[in-house]
């Protein structure tokens, strides 16, 4: 049973038993947007959007990154890390780091697909994101050295999508920055994690070909 929602950016597919397949299919009808670094100019890591459905409500899966960190201390973001080279590609990169961080093994994951890359503005690092589907409840050991906590949003947080009034100001390295921000039971995920949610929703809303 398929049924749309009405949002600020259009009609959001919304499926209530087959809503992984449905995700499934509209990234695999696409060709997701690299970002070329053909000169190894950039740091380049690989991210998890984990998803899941809590007592019929369909969330999505954050970490709190802890101050311990080198990059982006405190921030929300998705769980996910450098490349290795060891890794034989970058959702292997996403999928190792997931699992060192949170605890959530690579075999208990579904990969849906693959949204467009992104940059961070303060470090630099050019970022590949993957929508993994993840069994919940589920027993999740967290790298305290990494991870202070893990958050939960209800997808439906980001229908909304960018407006004026869910900007944000901040400044790095002297210079003043304005991101998308979403805000949730205190928490503010903006930057990079911000734009890459928003592409997500962009992309089921049939916004971005």
């Amino acid at each position: 049973m398929i049924k749309a929602t009405s949002s600020r950016r259009g009609y959001f597919i919304m499926c209530e038993y087959n809503f992984p397949d449905t995700i499934r299919k509209i990234l695999s009808a696409r060709k997701p947007k690299l970002i070329q670094d053909s000169r190894s100019y950039c740091k380049h890591a690989g991210v998890l959007i984990p998803l899941f459905k809590d007592d019929g409500v369909h969330k999505v899966l954050f970490t709190k990154r802890s101050y311990a960190v080198e990059y982006h201390k405190g921030q929300i973001s998705f769980p996910g890390g450098s490349v290795d080279r060891e890794d034989t590609s970058l959702e292997e990169t996403a999928l190792r780091e997931t699992q060192e961080e949170i605890g959530l093994r690579r075999e208990d994951i579904k990969i849906l697909g693959r949204i467009d890359d992104t940059m961070t503005i303060e470090s630099k690092f050019l970022v590949h994101p993957f929508v993994g589907l993840l069994p919940y409840p589920y027993n999740f050991t967290i790298s305290e050295a990494e991870v202070e906590k893990l958050i939960t949003v209800p997808l439906e947080i980001f229908h909304s999508g960018k407006s004026p009034d869910n900007s944000h100001l901040f400044e790095s390295k002297g210079n003043v920055f304005s991101t998308l921000t979403y805000e949730y039971d205190n928490e503010i995920i903006r930057g990079a994690t911000a734009r890459m949610m928003q592409n997500f929703m962009d992309i089921l809303c049939g916004q971005q070909s």
